[in-house]
């Protein structure tokens, strides 16, 4: 029987599809640049990037049910695999795959228990190949119920696996604004055009063009709509994230939902936040807690903070976490304490240094604190045993930053104790 660990190799498949993606968004920055319409901003590339980072890490901690789903649907049903030499069974799995990807992916934007999940694709107010990589952290917890079907008829895990990334990856050069209508093809395939429609939040576009690489899907349930060239896409959620933390885009709606159920005081209500249409609040939680809400047509899109200094560290941030989780996606034998504190320290200073995007002064002392801890567990500590390699990596990055804040970051913390001190009357 195959393991449920089989089921990790997907992320093994985007690591190495990596360079080719980057390449490809270096292309698409140059060619914008060159053509007068530049789609890549350096906050929500970083965002749309770390999040892609971050969507790796779960199944590199073998978090998720799925493998254990499949083997008990074959082993209880006693179930009969296909042949995975017959083309016949790749074909079946290909369509099967999509179609059921086109409801989970409808239903991921209908019910809000999916779109909490889900919504980390949609928060950027930009559309380039990058958009592509923002990916959810959380979509282990309740992803493989759509995909039972699969496991039910047979399709054998290196099938399904195969179809999958297909799938996944296929969908990556859609997401462009420099490819425009595409003829025959945008009534067959999922194409850019198609899917400018579906990341619009225009009222005119939303809730439309779910198929993954089949656009047919759409056609034939009702929620196709074409590009008009007079409605110019305007992208990204009717509800603005209004900040360049991937962790708090992960988050974002599950901390909604669960504080409109602790909240609201009716019962049917608390039984209806999760698994209501996606946008509805009990009226007593929606008066004391008003979401802020774009208004159609409005175009305006979050900026934050970009200095320069701040631009040079998060890329420094960036390569070390690329490093560490390709570590992690890459090693596929049994996981220890360490690991995890691995992956807890990535999201630790992915966290922090999102912060200095959203102009926190404070993050500046939180990211000083975290690597003079982390220096300290790597030569205080004797439980790192994660390789020669990585522990450099961890204190290469370690010192930068402190020797970072050390030249640059005091001046941000001068000014902010130079706030405080003026509030007080000695």
């Amino acid at each position: 029987m195959t393991s449920p660990v089989e089921f990790l190799k997907p992320s093994l498949i985007i690591l190495y599809a990596l360079p080719v993606f980057l390449l490809l968004m270096s292309v698409e920055f140059l060619y914008g640049i060159l053509s007068k319409h530049n789609t890549y901003r350096f906050n929500d590339t970083f965002c749309s990037l770390t999040l892609g980072v971050l969507s790796r890490i779960p199944p590199a901690l073998h978090l998720g049910i799925s493998g254990l789903v499949y083997e008990l649907a074959v082993n209880l049903l006693n179930i009969k695999l296909l042949a995975s030499q017959n083309w016949l069974t790749w074909v079946i799995a290909f369509v099967l795959y999509d179609f059921l990807y086109y409801w989970k992916h409808r239903l991921s934007h209908e019910r809000s228990i999916f779109w909490a999940s889900h919504v980390v694709h949609h928060q950027s107010e930009d559309f380039n190949l990058g958009t592509a990589l923002r990916q959810t952290s959380s979509g282990f917890l309740l992803t493989w119920i759509f995909f039972i079907p699969m496991f039910v008829l047979g399709i054998p895990v290196e099938v399904f696996i195969s179809v999958a990334a297909v799938n996944l990856i296929y969908q990556f050069w859609v997401h462009t604004e420099h490819i425009g209508s595409l003829g025959g093809l945008d009534r067959l395939l999922v194409t850019p055009s198609n899917h400018r429609v579906h990341h619009a939040r225009n009222t005119s576009y939303i809730d439309a063009n779910y198929g993954g690489v089949l656009i047919i899907w759409d056609r034939v349930f009702g929620t196709f709509r074409p590009e008009k060239d007079s409605i110019p896409p305007i992208y990204g959620t009717s509800k603005p994230l209004q900040s360049w933390n991937p962790i708090w885009a992960n988050i974002e709606i599950y901390f909604q939902l669960m504080r409109d159920f602790w909240v609201t005081k009716l019962w049917k209500d608390k039984a209806r936040v999760l698994f209501s249409r996606t946008g509805w609040r009990p009226a007593d939680v929606r008066t004391r807690f008003p979401n802020l809400h774009h208004e159609d047509g409005d175009d305006h899109k979050y900026v934050g903070n970009s200095t320069l200094a701040t631009m040079i560290f998060i890329v420094v941030q960036f390569v070390c976490w690329l490093v560490l989780a390709a570590f992690l996606m890459g090693d596929f034998e049994e996981l220890y304490l360490n690991h995890h504190l691995l992956a807890l320290s990535i999201v630790c200073s992915v966290g922090i240094t999102a912060w200095h995007l959203d102009g926190r002064a404070l993050s500046w002392i939180f990211e000083g604190a975290r690597s003079l801890f982390m220096i300290l567990l790597i030569f205080l500590v004797g439980f790192w045993d994660l390789g020669e390699q990585l522990v450099q990596v961890l204190a290469i990055q370690a010192v930068f930053n402190l020797v970072f804040l050390s030249i640059l970051g005091i001046r941000p913390l001068i000014s902010l104790f130079r706030r405080w001190t003026s509030k007080v009357v000695f």
